[in-house]
Formats: C-alpha cells, structure tokens, sequence
C-alpha cells in the first residue's frame, strides 16, 4: 500500500517559509563573471513591469557598464559608519525596512560590514530583511560557500576568509552566472575584473584556465544539487509520486550477509563517480531475531564503513526485505538502487523468492545495481539452538490451557446439547502463538485438534471419525490453528521488533537531551559513562590524553581498575582509531572493549566498556547503539571545542582591541611633546657650546625615544589595516645610505659593510615603507650585535629576484625560533633578541607583506650572528633604463 500523505516535516518547513521572504543567489565561479550586472539587469526588468524594487547596496567598482543599470531604480542612501577616523559606507537596513519594498538588491552577500554595525556579516543583514517578509536579490561566489570553502582553497591556493554558511542558502533560488574561462582571463587582461589591490599578486595565480574550470563545475553542480533538493521537499511537502530523477541519489541494501562491505564500497565508488548522495539502509524483518553473533557483527560493520565513508545511514523495519525497500527508496526517491546477489539454495528461493528479481519486475523506474559478493560463512554456522523450537516451559503451559480448554468443553457439554465446541480450542493456540512463537502455537493446534477429536467427536475416546463431516472439522480446526498461530507469531514478532525500537530510539533520544545541557568534558564524561554503563548493564570508563598518557577521566559505577593489557588495548584504540580489546580484532585477551571518541575528525578519548561476569562486553546486534552514542558523544565534544575556540577568539579580539587602542592613544600622545623635546634639545645645543656633550646624549636618548613612539604607530597602523602606500621605483643603494644616515649615531661604534652591485635593479616599493624597513634591520643589528662589531648589508641577484640581507655579529637565534621572532612584542630569551620591544621586527614584517615582499631569519653561515632578508620577486623589480 502507497503511503499519499504529505511529509510531515516537509509541511512544517514549508509553514516556517510561508511569512519569509524568498532569496535569490546569482552565483558566479569567481569575480568578473557579470553577477551584479546581471542581477541589475533582471532588476530592471522587474521594476519596469511594476514590482516595488530598491537597490539597498549595489558595488560597481567603478564600471560604467554596471554603473549605468542602476540609473532609474531607486537607491537607499547608505549608512555612515565610522572606525578608527575613517568613515564607513555600509548598506543602512533600518531605511530598507523603514522603506518596505517588495524586492531589495543586495550585492556580495559574503560581505564582511564594518565594526559597529548591527551584524558582523551582509548574510545576517539579509536573513533580518527575509524574516521581515522583503524578497531579497544577492551575489555570491562558489569559494564563499561555507562547506566549499576548503575544497577551493586546496587547489587555488587561495584561502577565503568571508564564508556565507549553507543553512542561509538552503531555500534560495540560485541562477548560475556562467562564462568560459578563456573570456573571463580576457576580461580580467582588460582590467574588467574588479581585483583589490592587496590581492592583485594572489588572485593572479587564482584566474588560471585550470582553477576557473574547477570553479565553474563547482558552481553549475552546486545550483544542480540546491535545485534538487528544493524538488524533493517540494514533491515530499506535497505527496507527489514518481522519482523524479533530476540527479542520481543511491540506496544501497546491506544485510547481515558476508558481503555487505563489499556492497558498501561499491556504492561508495560509484556514489564519488557520480557526484550523487548515498545511503546504506538495512531492513530490518522478524528474521532479524535469529541472528548469530557472527551476522549481527557484520551488519554492524557495514553500517559504521557506511558512516565512515560519509554515507547516510537508515533502518527500516518491514515485514519483507521488499516491502522495506520499495518503501525506502520511493521515499527517498532514490534512482539507483545497489543490492547484493549472494549464493541461495533453490529451496530458499522457493520460499522466500527472489528479491532481485521482483525488484526488477516491480519497480520499472528505478535502475538496480546486482553487485555478486564474495561467499562467507553459511547462515547456519554458529546459530544460537536456543529458542528456534520455542521453550519447553512454553509447550507446557500450552498442554495446561489445552487441557483447560477440554475441561470447560466438557462441562458445557454436560449442561446441554451443544456439538460445536472445535473454536474453543482456537483460544490456546492464540495464546500460544501470541505468548511463545510459531512453533509452540503449531504444537498447540496439534494438540486442541487431537483432543478435540479424543473427546467430543464420536466415538468419544478413541482417534476413530466415522463421520466425514466431523473429519472435515478436525482438518478445518487443525487448518485455522496453524494459520491462526502464524498470524498471531508474526504479530508477536512485529511487536517485540516495534518494543526494540522504540527502546534505542528512546535511548538515543534521551542521551542527545542529556547532552544539550552539557557544557563541560566532565559532565560529559559522567553522562557518558552512566548512561552506557545502564542500558548495556557493563562497567564503563572515559580515558583521555594527559601529560602522562592516557588517565581516567571518569568511571562508572566505581573507580576502574586497568590492567598492563588493558592500558594498552586503549593505548591501540587512540593511537590507531580502531576498537581494540574484548571482541575485537586486538588484543582480545583484554577484558574491556574500547572504543575511540572522535571529535572533529581526530581521536580526543578512548571509551572502554566491561562486563562484571567477564562475558561479551556488547553483543553484536547492540554494536550499533554503542557506536550512535559514542558518535553522539564525540558531536558533544566538538561542539564544546567550537564554543571553547570562540570564547578564546573574543577574548583575543578584546584584547588586540585594547592593545590597539592603547597603542594608538600612547603614541599619539607621546609624540607632540617629544617633538617639543628635540627641538628645544636642537636649540640649546646651538646656543651652549659647552654642554655639547650631555645635551647630544639627551638628544640622542630623545630620538630613540622617538623612533620607539613611530614604532607603536607603524604597528597600530598595520593592526588596522590602514597601510595604503604608493609603489614606485626606489634605488636599493640610495635606500640604504638614507637610512643609515639617519642611524648614524647608533652606528658610531659599528663598521658597515655595504655590498650591492651599481647593476643592481631598482625595486618597485613604497619608500616610505621600505625606509622603515631598513631603518628597523639596521637598528636591530646595531642592538643585538657584538660591541664594535661589523653590520654587513648585501644585495644579490637570485634565478626568481633579488635578496637583500642586514647581517650581525651577535649570538644568533635559537633554532626554532625563526618564525616567531617576528611576532608582536616577542623577545627570546636567550638569545641576542630577548631585551627591546619586540615592535622592531614585526613592523617590518607587517611592511614587507604590505609590499608584496618576504621577510626571513636565519643564522649566518659564517660564523655568529643572525640574517635578515628581504626578497624581491620578478614583479618588484625594474631594470635601469639604457643610457
């Protein structure tokens, strides 16, 4: 029977979206692909046929193409924001809900908007404008699409640090903006692609013919899925048959046979080739019950590989394997489907059938997948006896209620004459059936049958019928009897299946409500423990790193006591992200099963699992409520990471903005009276010949003073990203005696080595910039090196550039310490950089990347002492006109 109801949960979506407004995307693969343009084109179109439109943001970028589609559609003046003394345009959201249109355009959805404003990101503007029932238009970008964010990053080599997550764009209609990369690399030729300028160099390398191919299958493949999804809620919302096969979705059938691994990575190869979703669904029938050990373990196998190789997983109770899934996959509207063929014997197929084969005959729209597995042990092998032919208990009480039965039939009989006494006997075998299962009620049925015949049908107390129709009788009771008992045992069956069930999925339901409110590791650990430790009736303990190995972090019911092999089953399972221990594949002499807990992709603990009576820590058909709480546990885990990290990251924004403030307000005001200081200094010098001596120490303390002060404002200039310099050609010679002219007192009691080449080319740099880049090299080596010591200055033609490098004579860098060195406020101790501010040298690293340049530290080859280098790629060089 086909089930017509509407999904629930697809109707209450769609609810939710009913007082929304609706959100288109124009995506585009990169920058330059025309989405503004096109989406101003279509806006026209709009206004043009009557639709209250306006233009809350709109970047041109300074093209007049797109500049003028904006001319006769009404603009919202934008708001003015100011941070740190520049003032700020950004998209004024109170005017546009003040001003209430129909459809508001707005431009770079993944925009980032400027400190003070009421959200961090355009995305959550836009989300305030949907809730307020506006439709909105916006652009976007394959790369700034959260989930594809790394994906693009690992092979443009560009990381992008603006991200819209996938939940905004889950019910947007997406119009892909397409051009073939070849026009797109000519656009930007032609200086059409808007490029910033302090990504000119990065995005260079980004628009090759390769990156924009990849780029552009991402973007159409990604609309083609948005679409597709959109369809099926749709068609779920509303009940419409068919499968609808717009894109593959796969389903692949595991059993409890040997070859559902195999199945599982056969959909896992043809899911990647197809680029489609995939899910590992197992049907789970009556049969069920009767699994061995050995089956329920492989079942289990398969649906954690499933997991693991990023499927989805289900489990469909049924009471047919087919039934189950053509339900499934009509449901998920699947269009291939993946099943095994496995040897069966002809007597089973007769039986029970062949499912592939009705599969084929009955569902003519979906395509099936035969994958022949390999043979493994035999469904009879290691099968549990027990229970199969019901117990003998049960036969018992079925005997008392069949002699009850006769009992009572007796008694009526004696009180009239009433002959038809055969359905009393269909009350015992329903009890039996019902109660004890198939067999016991069978055996009943046999026995009412037989009693029936022994005491009520003449001649009384004998086997012997002498009417044919009193035989027909006895073969109609015996007949609805066994009838009776396998409708009632499979009832029976249903309702235990169904109690299972409901039982996991109570359990499961619990713990992920327990796990809400948690918000530490140890009331997870405690959680954890507790919670497995009742529903599988085991000891359990929580192991994770510590400075020692691994220790115990919590233990249920009492402390545990780990053993030499016990530590390193858990040891094993860390270290290999594989069970090990009691029922595993390792050291199996251990009493505990361990299992990994994973978070974020890496093992944070190892969860062990025993057994008082030191019997099978988990039976095989429980494996899988142990792995979804364990999974579920570990999501618990990295959700508190995550707020972890983002508590740490606003204490590390408070704090640079402090610092940063402080740095701006210090050196602000340290620098007016110091400017008083070294004039006045200057004019005294003049006028008293004969304090020349203290009054140029005090006037060289003074400037020092006043480097240290330019110092804080470079830095505080870099932290705001307020360095806009003017490149132009600088020669490197020139460069250098400025700012050792400006040095010449600190390096009174240094010799300088100067060795650039007269044909040393010029460098494309701003001077400004590149002079506090030296002036802070140099003073570093006059600080740090040797008294009287030599400072070698050396410019050298290299394959790619040019390098120029500031040496000392000092005690070097410790090895390690080559990165860092050039970090805030750092100084190392022990070594020649522990002593200053520890401003000097990330200024010039902050330059030097501001430049497009590279900056380095290592020790020199030669001997003691440290070297600094700045590197000049072919594109920061300019050749000496020919004279």
């Amino acid at each position: 029977m086909n089930d017509q109801r509407p999904d629930p949960e697809a109707l209450l979506r769609a609810a939710a979206r009913e007082h929304r407004g609706r959100l288109k995307i124009f995506l585009g693969a990169a920058p330059g692909v025309g989405k503004t343009y096109e989406m101003l084109g279509e806006g026209l179109a709009r206004h043009d046929a009557g639709v209250d439109l306006v233009v809350g943001v709109v970047e041109t970028h300074g093209r007049a193409d797109t500049a003028a589609r904006l001319r006769g559609l009404e603009t919202i003046p934008r708001a003015q924001v100011t941070y740190q003394g520049h003032v700020l345009d950004e998209m004024d959201i109170d005017a546009v809900l003040a001003r209430r249109p129909t459809l508001v355009l707005v431009d770079e959805l993944a925009h980032t908007n400027a400190p003070g404003s009421r959200h961090d990101k355009r995305w959550q503007d836009v989300e305030e404008l949907l809730e307020a029932g506006i439709d909105v238009w916006s652009t976007l970008n394959i790369q700034h699409i959260e989930s594809l964010n790394d994906v693009v990053a690992s092979f443009t080599k560009v990381r992008v640090r603006e991200t819209v997550p996938d939940k905004v764009l889950a019910d947007a209609e997406v119009e892909v903006v397409d051009i073939p990369p070849d026009e797109l690399i000519e656009r930007l030729r032609q200086g059409k692609v808007y490029v910033p300028d302090e990504a000119t160099r990065a995005l260079g390398a980004f628009f090759s013919k390769s990156n924009l191919s990849a780029l552009r299958e991402m973007a159409l493949r990604y609309a083609a899925q948005t679409v597709d999804a959109q369809m099926l809620e749709y068609v779920r919302a509303h009940a419409i048959e068919g499968i609808w096969a717009a894109s593959d979705r796969l389903v692949v059938a595991v059993s409890e046979q040997h070859g559902a691994l195999e199945l599982v990575r056969a959909a896992k190869r043809l899911a990647d080739a197809l680029r489609a979703p995939w899910t590992a669904v197992h049907i789970e029938t009556p049969r069920a019950a009767g699994f061995t050990d050995v089956e329920n373990a492989q079942l289990a196998d398969a649906l954690h590989l499933a997991t693991q190789l990023g499927g989805q997983v289900a489990s469909v109770p049924a009471e047919t394997v087919f039934d189950g899934l053509k339900s499934f996959a009509a449901q998920a509207r699947a269009t291939q489907l993946i099943v095994g063929k496995s040897a069966r014997s002809r007597w089973f197929e007769l039986r029970h059938g062949s499912i592939v084969d009705r599969l084929v005959r009955e569902m003519p729209g979906l395509s099936i997948q035969v994958v022949p597995t390999t043979p493994g042990v035999g469904r009879d092998a290691g099968r549990k006896p027990s229970g199969q032919w019901g117990s003998p208990a049960g036969y018992l009480i079925s005997l008392g209620l069949t002699a009850a039965v006769t009992l009572v039939g007796t008694l009526i009989l004696s009180s009239g004459n009433i002959t038809d006494l055969g359905l009393l006997y269909l009350l015992p075998v329903m009890v039996a059936a019902t109660r004890f299962g198939l067999r016991t009620g069978v055996a009943a049925g046999l026995a009412s049958s037989l009693a029936y015949n022994f005491f009520f049908l003449p001649p009384t107390h004998t086997l012997t019928i002498e009417d044919p129709r009193n035989f027909i009788t006895v073969l109609v009771l015996l007949g609805v009897a066994v009838v009776s008992s396998q409708l009632a045992a499979r009832v029976r069956e249903h309702a235990l299946q169904a109690q299972a069930s409901a039982a996991q999925n109570s359990a499961l339901a619990g713990f992920a409500r327990q796990l809400t409110g948690i918000s530490t590791i140890d009331e997870l650990a405690h959680v954890l423990c507790g919670e497995v430790g009742r529903l599988f009736d085991g000891n359990t303990v929580l192991l994770m790193p510590g400075d020692e190995g691994l220790s115990r972090r919590w233990s249920w019911p009492r402390p545990a006591r780990l053993e030499t092999l016990d530590l390193a089953a858990a040891n094993w399972a860390f270290d290999n992200n594989t069970p090990a221990g009691q029922g595993s594949d390792t050291l199996t002499a251990s009493e505990w099963l361990f299992h990994p807990l994973a978070a974020r992709g890496a093992v944070t603990g190892v969860f062990g699992l025993a057994r008082s009576d030191a019997r099978t820590a988990v039976r095989p058909d429980q494996l899988p409520l142990l792995l979804s709480l364990l999974d579920q546990a570990g999501l618990a885990l990295e959700r508190m990471a995550l707020e972890s990290q983002m508590a740490e990251l606003s204490q590390v924004r408070e704090r640079d903005r402090l610092r940063h403030a402080l740095l701006s307000s210090v050196s602000h005001d340290l620098r007016t009276p110091l400017t008083t200081i070294m004039g006045t200094l200057a004019a005294i010098e003049a006028s008293e010949p004969q304090q020349a001596a203290p009054i140029a120490a005090a006037r060289g303390e003074a400037e020092r003073l006043h480097r240290f002060v330019t110092n804080l404002l470079d830095m505080a200039r870099i932290e705001a990203g307020a360095l806009h310099g003017k490149v132009e050609p600088v020669d490197l010679a020139e460069a250098v005696g400025e700012a050792l002219h400006q040095l010449r007192a600190l390096l009174a009691d240094h010799a300088v080595e100067i060795e650039v080449a007269h044909d040393v080319p010029m460098v494309l740099v701003d001077p400004n910039l590149f002079h506090h880049c030296l002036t802070n090299l140099i003073e570093n080596a006059a600080k740090y090196g040797d008294p009287h010591s030599p400072i070698a200055i050396c410019a050298v033609r290299e394959s790619e550039g040019l390098a120029l490098t500031v040496s000392d004579r000092g005690p070097g860098i410790p090895p390690g310490e080559e990165e860092r060195i050039f970090e805030t406020f750092t100084r190392i101790e022990g070594s020649d950089r522990k002593g200053g501010t520890g401003l000097g040298l990330a200024i010039v690293k902050g330059f030097a990347m501001a430049m497009g340049l590279t900056v380095t530290a290592a020790n020199r080859d030669d001997g003691p002492g440290a070297r600094f280098t700045i590197r000049f790629d072919g594109a920061h060089l300019r050749e000496w006109p020919e004279t």
